[in-house]
């Protein structure tokens, strides 16, 4: 199955504000401009250090054409690839400055977006055989949530909502405002009405009460917040016999540890804040081969 496309607009900006932090307002890098003769030509392979998912070559790529168009990158592996040890990701040729410049930059994006990609992985292998699917939350870095979410995806998870414009999610303190859980998602309903919107209408429980009154207001999905595994059991019973079209999904308390457990629940989702907001950059390293 090919990966999924990243499309310029994800990124385009963001790899201009991370060069423009790296380079500041004058774009000078000074080792480089100092130390590198403005002829000199190189070529350069950035190779796998530690096993995981590959995401964000694309970012890489427009790193170093941002920074000279003179630079030629070839791939040897693809966005969602599983990557051991010594493997090479990309073989780059051209200006020794520019590549030296670029260098930092194409790593961090190259590192942190298959550090998601890897523990998303390791999650959807945990669960593998059951029904559950992993999903991410917004728990992500400022700026880089397009760029996040579809590394979870190249790590075989899915998404959640975007942000707070295409779907409503009631949690603790919504329903706290208006009298309960079920009250909320009747007004969120109600107002999606008037404006004339389709969207998805999801909801935290955090016990079989709230889970009754959020199924009574006939959500797209209810979310079963921080509950041990036998009230996730008794939870997905009860939704399953009286409300079988609403989605289940776990949050809260989810690791590697238990994430199978929460899964054979019965579940439909497991969403992972982690994923985003605790993955561990992936090994990568940039080495010259030679001008």
């Amino acid at each position: 199955m090919s990966s999924p496309v990243l499309h310029p607009e994800a990124y385009t900006a963001i790899v201009e504000l991370a060069l423009q932090e790296d380079l500041g307002l004058e774009g000078s890098d000074l080792t480089a401009s100092w130390v590198v003769p403005a002829q000199a030509r190189a070529s350069a392979t950035i190779l796998a250090r530690r096993p995981g998912v590959l995401a964000g070559l694309p970012v890489a790529l427009a790193v170093f054409n941002r920074v000279s168009p003179q630079i030629r990158c070839s791939p040897a592996a693809e966005d969602g690839a599983a990557l051991e040890p010594g493997q090479l990701l990309l073989e780059i040729a051209g200006p020794a400055r520019g590549i030296l410049t670029g260098e930092r930059t194409a790593l961090n994006f190259l590192q942190r977006l298959s550090g998601v990609a890897t523990l998303t992985r390791a999650f959807v292998n945990a669960v593998a055989g059951t029904p559950a699917r992993i999903t991410d939350t917004r728990k992500t870095t400022p700026g880089l949530r397009a760029l996040e979410k579809h590394a979870v995806v190249l790590g075989g998870g899915v998404n959640h909502r975007f942000g707070l414009y295409d779907a409503v999610l009631i949690k603790e303190n919504h329903a706290a405002a208006v009298g309960g859980v079920g009250a909320a998602l009747r007004l969120a309903r109600q107002g999606a009405c008037e404006q004339g919107r389709r969207v998805r209408l999801m909801a935290e429980a955090r016990n079989l009460d709230e889970v009754r009154s959020a199924a009574a207001a006939d959500p797209d999905r209810i979310l079963l917040d921080n509950m041990g595994l036998e009230e996730l059991h008794q939870c997905v019973h009860f939704l399953r016999r009286e409300a079988p079209q609403v989605e289940i999904e776990a949050t809260g308390d989810v690791n590697l540890g238990n994430a199978r457990q929460v899964a054979e629940t019965g579940v439909d989702f497991i969403s992972i804040g982690a994923l985003t907001h605790s993955a561990p950059a992936l090994n990568l390293s940039l080495l010259f081969s030679g001008a």
